[in-house]
C-alpha cells in the first residue's frame, strides 16, 4: 500500500470520528476518572485496556465483515443490547450505592479494592455488550473506503493508538493527587452522577430499537 494510500482522506475521517467518539463524555471515559480516582493509576489503566480491547475486537469483526451477519441477525443484536443494558444497571447500583455511604471508609467496605483482572474484564464487559459499538464499528470502517486488508489494518492500529491515548490519558490526569482529594471532597456527588449516567445509559440501552 503506498503512502498517500495509508493517509488517505478517508483513513483520516474514520480516525476523527473514532477520536471524537471516546474523547467525548460517556460511560467508559465516567468510570475510567472514577476508578483512577478512587483506585489509582494502575487500576485506570488495567479498565482502559478492557475498554481498548473490547473496542479492538468490535473493530476486527467489522474489518472481517462479520459485522454486516451479525446485524442482520436481530435476536443476536437483542441479546447484546438486553445483556449490555442490564449490566450498566448493576453499574448504576454499585455506584448509587457508594454515593449513599456516609464516608469514604464505608464505601470501600461495601465494594474492596478490585483485582487488576477483574478492573480489566469490567472494562472489556462494559464495551463489547454495547450493541451501538458494532454499528459505529461499521461506520468506521466504512468511512475508510480502501477495502485492502492492509488499509483495515491501518485503521484499526491507527484507532487502537487513538484509544490508548484518550483512555489512558483520562487515567493519568484523574489519577493525580490533586484529582484524588477533590474525588475524597465530592465522592458522594460524584458518585451520585455516575449512578445516573449508568442508569440513564442502561435504560436507553434496553428501550432502543436497533
Amino acid at each position: 500500500m503506498t503512502g498517500s494510500a495509508f493517509f488517505s482522506t478517508n483513513l483520516l475521517l474514520a480516525y476523527t470520528a473514532y477520536f471524537i467518539g471516546t474523547a467525548s463524555p460517556g460511560p467508559s471515559n465516567l468510570a475510567i476518572m472514577s476508578i483512577a480516582a478512587s483506585h489509582g493509576r494502575k487500576a485506570a489503566m488495567m479498565f482502559a485496556l478492557g475498554v481498548i480491547s473490547g473496542s479492538m475486537f468490535w473493530a476486527t469483526v467489522a474489518s472481517l465483515g462479520v459485522s454486516a451477519a451479525l446485524i442482520a441477525y436481530s435476536q443476536f443484536i437483542i441479546a447484546i443490547k438486553i445483556f449490555g443494558g442490564l449490566y450498566l444497571l448493576w453499574l448504576a447500583f454499585k455506584s448509587g450505592r457508594n454515593a449513599l455511604s456516609t464516608t469514604a471508609a464505608s464505601a470501600l467496605q461495601v465494594e474492596r479494592t478490585p483485582t487488576l483482572r477483574s478492573i480489566y474484564l469490567r472494562g472489556a464487559t462494559l464495551h463489547l455488550t454495547n450493541p451501538k459499538a458494532i454499528l459505529v464499528w461499521v461506520s468506521i470502517v466504512a468511512l475508510s473506503s480502501n477495502s485492502a486488508g492492509s488499509a483495515h489494518g491501518a485503521l484499526i492500529a491507527g484507532c487502537a493508538a487513538i484509544g490508548c491515548l484518550v483512555f489512558g490519558g483520562y487515567a493519568v490526569l484523574f489519577s493525580t493527587d490533586s484529582a484524588r482529594k477533590l474525588y475524597v471532597r465530592t465522592r458522594r456527588a460524584l458518585e451520585g452522577c455516575l449512578a445516573v449516567v449508568f442508569g440513564v445509559a442502561g435504560i436507553k440501552l434496553l428501550a432502543a430499537r436497533i
